[in-house]
């Protein structure tokens, strides 16, 4: 094929004459302008660490530094204190030089130690203000003056146009709470769940835990604390995710959606152009550091970017007793899923990024390629979607020679996976409610082998032009994939757009090679390790009963003129349809991060609370409305209180996990620590961010909506519920639960 040849920089041959040597000046190009855009990379981040490392100095202010120090000198004043006469004293090329030059030379150095010094006192300043959580407590609109001055201070030594990363060497190591505070706040928490006796006998298991084994397990917790980063990020992204030997489809896993009301075209090619070119554009402002380090909304305070550094080109890679998080530095392709084949598809040319026209022109070759998957290839994904141990053994006897790696080595490596579905998804007019929910099931699972569930994340672009995203869980979590799918949303519709037949802006590059088809040679017995994986996946799958509803009764608007945080407002609404369903109470799990600290990543705010239940009960029994409203408010002030506490690094249960995990490594039992890790949480919740509000225009364009995303039930008897809110008057929630549990019935939620 021409695509081989032109992918060969040069051919011999050896002749009676001699050694013919033919070179292709394409392919050396080619070769020439990669090299180029990998030392182009290289330089970039170079830069990137120098002006990071200085942070929240900039390199000029050195040239400042020096200016007004020789400045100082020129009018015979010593600002060193004699220090300059001593560095020129004990300079080793003091006789070359003039006793001018010497004294300049000196003065400059002192002006560097003086620079360096300077920025290590800002970033500790800077340190110390990020460690001020006071403010969070304050009344809404009601700011101390010492807080006042905490935010001014925090301007001064922010600097100005800080990176992506600028902020991570002045972030704050995550506390550990004392163990007495712990406790409390969780027999505080288990309260309303437990009969007099059964909190009772809790109670003296803590107290016995407290006063024994607790402090000792918390003295290597601080020890840890002391010497790691984040003494919780390790462990729980090990435990909780790499650890975990059953399926990653559904348990781990979690989906984003496409707009609700609109798709920008309906050509399945032109969609997918514009998208992979918006996720490529954003890998290219994420090497380069230019998208602005996230902050709490509304405030100056900057969060953790550590996650975002594994958000391309990283895969989940299956081992025996604990997976891996596999990244590399840069991949200039994806792998892409059509119809039970794999290709390779380039997305650069001659150094560049191909163009959303030229990547839609490379898609429609893939979907006009009528060519059948070879044996075994359609349902190889199968092997990502069921359990962890044969998958990795699989991958070690299967795909560690021959062409099954170089093609396996191919989709691992790639930026990210794509799948492009024959299926058409959405928000369907004659079955709205109907449609969303497959439409959940699909980017949740999809036929269980036609995603790649250990990618980082893989793009679906559906036959409609509906697209969707499925996201591994180990590497980062809600919030940081939310924000690259709002940028991929914007930028495909606002910044891209589409001709008037609906085709991709730009020309073609008709000399582009084709997309390369992936080759396998898959054993009958490497079949029937597929066969099985697939089967357990599939009774998973079968199992999910999902609803997704766009609620637009009223929204953020009207609950905030209520004075209450929406959030609160929504996760007692969630108390309420519990107890309306089932009569009683459950051990709520609501999410938050922990991104103030360094590597930060989430912690847990019960939200079951003795204040929600009376608010429940009171309002479920038709009690007085007054009563209702004040109830509702202290529930509410409740709730914030318990997200600020987990904020701010004194939450509970990732405290509780962690001396869990110490008394494993001591090889202790503590009775307490295992009865408060086996109880199950029947009620999963989440709030997705809407974090990039200037992207869209809600006001003029209030159907470019997205409907948010959503994950799997947690527990076998429980619900999954996961919700965004949206502008002042829509909130979107994703129910799941199991068809295998009578009790739960995810349509009830609504």
């Amino acid at each position: 094929m021409a695509e081989a040849h032109q992918a060969v920089a040069f051919q011999f041959t050896v002749t009676p004459e001699g050694i013919n040597l033919q070179l292709s000046y394409q392919a050396l190009t080619q070769i020439y302008l990669s090299g180029l855009r990998s030392w182009k990379k290289r330089l970039i981040r170079v830069k990137n660490s120098v002006i990071r490392g200085l942070y929240p100095a900039s390199p000029s202010s050195w040239l400042f530094v020096v200016v007004a120090i020789l400045a100082t000198m020129y009018t015979r004043s010593d600002p060193s204190m004699g220090l300059i006469a001593k560095i020129q004293e004990h300079l080793p090329v003091s006789q070359s030089l003039s006793a001018q030059c010497q004294t300049v030379v000196s003065a400059m150095l002192f002006s560097t130690l003086l620079w360096l010094f300077l920025i290590f006192t800002m970033r500790l300043c800077l340190k110390q203000l990020l460690s001020y959580h006071r403010w969070m407590f304050e009344q809404h609109g009601k700011m101390s003056n010492t807080t006042k001055v905490w935010m001014a201070l925090v301007r001064i030594f922010s600097g100005r146009q800080p990176m992506l990363y600028s902020y991570q060497g002045a972030l704050p190591n995550l506390p550990v709470p004392a163990i007495k505070d712990t406790i409390k706040r969780y027999l505080e928490s288990v309260r309303p769940l437990m009969s007099a006796s059964e909190f009772e006998h809790m109670s003296e298991l803590a107290t016995e835990f407290q006063k024994g084994l607790g402090n000792r397990l918390q003295w290597y917790l601080k020890l840890k604390a002391l010497w790691a980063t984040n003494y919780v990020s390790d462990w729980w992204e090990e435990y909780i995710y790499l650890r975990g030997r059953g399926p990653i489809m559904v348990n781990s896993n979690y989906y984003g959606m496409d707009f609700l009301y609109v798709t920008p075209t309906p050509i399945q090619a032109a969609r997918a152009g514009n998208t992979l070119h918006a996720f490529l554009l954003y890998r290219r402002k994420l090497n380069r550091e230019e998208i602005k380090p996230s902050r709490i909304p509304g405030t100056i305070i900057p969060l953790c970017s550590a996650q975002c550094e594994r958000m391309f080109n990283t895969t989940r890679i299956p081992r025996k007793e604990a997976d891996i998080v596999q990244h590399w530095k840069d991949s200039n392709y994806l792998a892409v899923y059509h119809r039970g084949r794999y290709f390779r598809l380039g997305m650069y040319n001659a150094g560049r990024l191909l163009s959303p026209r030229e990547i839609e022109f490379q898609i429609q070759k893939i979907l006009d390629d009528s060519s059948p998957p070879s044996t075994g290839e359609d349902k190889l994904g199968a092997l990502t979607a069921g359990d962890r141990i044969p998958w990795a053994k699989a991958r070690k006897q299967f795909f560690s020679s021959g062409v099954n790696k170089l093609s396996l080595d191919c989709i691992e490596k790639a930026a990210f996976f794509v799948t492009l579905d024959d299926d058409e998804h959405g928000m369907m007019g004659h079955d709205p409610t109907g449609s969303l929910d497959r439409y959940a099931k699909s980017l949740l699972h999809g036929k269980c082998y036609d995603r790649w569930f250990d990618k980082s994340f893989s793009v679906v672009v559906y036959k409609n032009g509906k697209i969707g995203l499925n996201a591994e869980h180990s590497w980062a979590d809600v919030p940081v994939v939310a924000h690259l799918w709002e940028y991929v949303l914007a930028t495909d519709s606002f910044h891209l757009g589409y001709n008037e037949e609906g085709h991709c802006k730009g020309d073609i590059d008709p000399t582009l090679p084709h997309p390369q088809r992936l080759s396998w040679d898959i054993s009958p017995e490497c079949k029937e390790h597929i066969s099985r994986s697939l089967a357990v996946a599939q009774v998973l799958a079968d199992d999910v009963d999902f609803h997704v509803f766009p609620f637009r009764d009223f929204g953020k608007g009207r609950i905030k003129k209520c004075r209450i945080s929406p959030d609160a407002f929504i996760q007692l609404a969630l108390q309420l349809a519990y107890y309306r369903e089932r009569r009683m109470f459950c051990l709520t799990y609501e999410a938050s991060m922990t991104r103030l600290f360094k590597e930060g990543r989430t912690e847990t705010v019960r939200s079951c609370t003795s204040e929600s239940c009376a608010f429940v009960r009171a309002l479920d029994s038709g009690e007085d409305a007054d009563h209702c409203k004040r109830l509702l408010r202290l529930a509410a002030d409740k709730h914030q209180n318990l997200y600020r506490l987990a904020i701010t690094g004194s939450g509970i249960d990732r405290h509780l996990f962690c001396l869990y995990v110490v008394s494993k490594y001591l090889g202790v039992e503590s009775p307490f620590l295992k009865e408060v890790l086996s109880q199950p949480w029947c009620l999963s919740t989440s709030q997705t961010p809407f974090q990039q509000v200037e992207l869209f225009d809600l006001v003029n364009h209030p159907e470019y909506i997205s409907c948010g995303g959503g994950f799997g039930p947690v527990a076998d008897d429980g619900y999954g519920v996961a919700y965004i809110i949206l502008g002042e008057n829509m909130i979107n929630f994703h129910i799941s639960s199991k068809h295998s549990c009578s009790q739960t019935v995810s349509l009830n939620v609504q």
